[in-house]
């Protein structure tokens, strides 16, 4: 399936959530595509709707006449709030209230780095609400399961820790932004709260994962380790021998679309 990087982008919506609006973009299915699961889109830390690989996804979902729904997490991209507010918890609760609000019948979810997490999340969630017939399958790209603890704070010097702990956040050098990323005691404690790699992890559907070995911020070995706690559901893990964190190139983007397309 071919995707038009051309398309022009659908306009930004809102939707509150209580606490804040988030800004969001969302594509109706059309007649051809309705039988088909729609896509949603979860985002990384400090990323948004606005990535090549959502991008891609968006104009993959208009050429089948699926449904896309793309979201900002609040304190990013366009929506209202504070990243240094946020955490794992309440970003969550954000995605199953936009996939709550915006979406109808079986979705795929589709979540990049710290969204590879959330989509686990939300999928226990919706598992534990009897909602389960809202899952079709999950495609996780780089997935950074229990990141802020695991890759993050087991990682850490301990002056930075200290750091955390003292002042409740740590100003972070970004590979990504000029900006530095703050990296609050909120965070690492929440994280703390969402663990997944202590027990098994059931998806209720079948999982893709897409793991680049060259990627500087989640080895491929946490992908490995997450595939072994996913015992009970269906799981293709492809690893990219020369592929980065970000997996945004052309062959890439190739390989997320047609990981898509295989779920259903």
């Amino acid at each position: 399936m071919s995707v038009d990087a051309t398309q022009v982008d659908l306009p930004v919506a809102f939707q509150n959530v209580g606490h804040c609006r988030l800004a969001f973009r969302y594509r109706a299915a059309k007649p051809v595509g309705q039988a088909k699961p729609g896509l949603v889109w979860l985002g990384g830390f400090k990323s948004d709707m606005m990535s090549t690989k959502a991008l891609a996804l968006d104009s993959f979902a208009a050429a089948e006449g699926r449904s896309c729904l793309r979201f900002d997490y609040s304190g990013h991209g366009e929506s209202e709030g504070r990243f240094e507010d946020g955490t794992i918890s309440l970003w969550l609760q954000e995605s199953l209230a936009m996939i709550r609000a915006q979406t109808q019948g079986p979705q795929i979810l589709i979540g990049s780095s710290m969204g590879g997490w959330i989509a686990l999340l939300a999928a226990r969630a919706l598992g534990a609400q009897e909602a389960v017939q809202r899952l079709a399958g999950l495609v996780l790209i780089a997935p950074a399961v229990d990141f802020t603890e695991k890759l993050m704070w087991a990682q850490m010097p301990a002056a930075i820790r200290k750091e955390i702990e003292s002042k409740g956040v740590w100003l972070r050098e970004s590979a990504y932004s000029p900006e530095p990323t703050p990296i609050t005691r909120a965070l690492i404690e929440d994280g703390r709260r969402n663990l997944m790699f202590d027990g098994a992890i059931d998806a209720h559907a079948p999982v893709h994962i897409l793991q680049g070995m060259q990627d500087p911020d989640v080895p491929w070995q946490h992908a490995m380790t997450l595939v072994e706690h996913l015992a009970g559901d269906c799981v293709t893990l492809s690893l990219i021998k020369d592929g980065d964190h970000r997996l945004s190139r052309d062959e890439d983007i190739a390989a997320l679309i047609a990981a898509v397309a295989n779920i259903a």
